[in-house]
């Protein structure tokens, strides 16, 4: 191969199926057991590995007529409830239906109660005349301390409740239940030409119906890895490593003197972070030195458990191995243009792409949906492609993204998204970022990380 030739990853994505079923997510459950939580994980993770897909809550439509209802909006016999809250059903299907016709999605989320077999069978019948599956995710929790928790969380970050006294708010919501509860019927045997998955007790027990195609097996086993728990996640970088202040990619290079200085930092890091008392948290790695040295420290002084995965491993730099990204500009500048254009798809000569890297992943992502609280200490590439799971950021920016050394990352899952906050150590590094479009000349003197 010419030293111009270009590389790239396929572009496609691996988990389309033979046909071209398109799928209407319809999640059923009460209030408060964690279906927008489970809608958005389940559209960030079909996003993240290429499956064009889309989220359609019925309550954001109610909210264009009704902002900020009370539980009596809810009552069965409020007949001009009833009425709103059909038609805002009724919009979002039609609004859902005009998105596939369209040809942009294959994977619809229909985030609502849909508590009701009439409800059920009419989101059946509308699907059908458009040629589109259904797929039902029954969501189901008596745990009351579980209730109790995705209460608060409504009540603190659902647009319904803004700027209410939160009391006065978990009250109203108490009874919105309540009203619910009145018709609410759960999916059984009368239902059994559907198909669904029940999720009982946050996934203890998973009940699964009729499942037909390859895209549907893959998001309900998705789906019963989820937990609707409340947890974290931190993500870190390894310590600064000798590869990192000569401006090499890959090796198994150790780290840095300041390497050594964060690693010793990390366990306070990690305190400052607000971790609960008594809170249990695993410890991953990749299986390179420069993440297990780094981590070392915070294993010994917390005595938390530690993983190392192979999966964490970074991204494979193929022949460029060992070099700076002056050399690869040097001795493949093609190949050097073609990353810069299409850095996500473009795969390194006997190397990987950031599409690889989300392939061999995908097996973390379950884990890591199936745990509680879990630290990562990783590598910029592996990490990008992680954050970009959790904050839903687009497969062509997650490469881009500045991911700075010496920082700890705290990713707090919510019913309407995932909150973010980053802890910097008082410890310089050099910056390995290098922006889109920009020369491959590594900075030649450690500074402070950029704020």
């Amino acid at each position: 191969m010419s030293s111009g030739s270009i590389r790239r990853g396929n572009g496609h994505n691996y988990f389309a199926s033979s046909d071209d079923s398109k799928i209407c997510v319809v999640m059923v459950g009460l209030p408060a057991r964690g279906k927008s939580l489970i809608a958005g994980k389940a559209m960030r993770y079909l996003a993240w590995v290429g499956i064009p897909a889309r989220v359609f809550n019925v309550g954001s439509y109610r909210r264009a007529g009704t902002p900020q209802p009370n539980a009596n909006f809810f009552d069965p016999h409020n007949t001009e409830g009833e009425k709103m809250r059909r038609a805002a059903a009724e919009a979002a299907v039609s609004d859902m239906l005009q998105w596939f016709q369209s040809g942009k999605g294959v994977v619809a989320i229909l985030d609502a109660t849909n508590s009701t077999k009439e409800r059920r069978r009419w989101i059946h019948e509308r699907c059908q005349e458009a040629n589109v599956e259904t797929l039902y995710v029954e969501s189901i929790c008596d745990d009351e301390d579980l209730i109790m928790n995705n209460i608060l969380e409504v009540k603190t970050t659902s647009p319904d409740y803004k700027g209410q006294d939160p009391e006065v708010a978990a009250l109203d919501f108490r009874n919105r239940i309540r009203n619910y509860e009145k018709v609410y019927e759960t999916i059984d045997d009368n239902e059994k030409h559907f198909t669904y998955v029940k999720l009982i007790n946050v996934g203890s027990t998973v009940i699964i119906n009729q499942i037909k195609d390859y895209l549907s097996s893959r998001l309900v086993y998705y789906i019963q890895n989820l937990h609707i728990k409340p947890r974290s996640i931190w993500l870190s970088r390894h310590g600064e490593s000798e590869y990192n202040l000569t401006g090499k990619i890959g090796g198994d290079s150790n780290i840095s003197e300041r390497g050594e200085a964060y690693a010793r930092a990390l366990p306070g890091l990690l305190k400052k972070s607000g971790v609960p008392p008594n809170t249990k948290i695993v410890i991953w790695t990749s299986t390179l030195k420069r993440t297990i040295q780094t981590a070392r420290h915070l294993a010994a002084e917390t005595g938390f458990e530690k993983l190392e995965w192979k999966a964490l491993d970074e991204l494979d730099s193929g022949v460029c191995d060992g070099l700076t990204y002056e050399q690869i500009a040097e001795k493949y500048p093609e190949d050097f243009a073609a990353r810069d254009e299409d850095k996500y798809n473009y795969r390194y000569r006997g190397g990987e792409s950031y599409r690889d890297v989300v392939i061999r992943l995908e097996p973390i992502i379950m884990e890591l949906e199936r745990s509680e609280n879990v630290i990562i200490v990783t590598h910029q590439a592996v990490l990008r492609c992680i954050y970009a799971y959790f904050l839903n950021t687009p497969q062509e920016q997650s490469p881009w993204m500045e991911v700075p050394l010496h920082t700890l990352i705290k990713l707090t899952p919510r019913a309407y998204g995932t909150d973010e906050q980053r802890f910097k150590a008082d410890i310089p590094a050099v910056s390995t970022w290098r922006a889109k479009g920009t020369s491959a000349k590594h900075q030649e003197y450690p500074t402070e990380i950029k704020a």
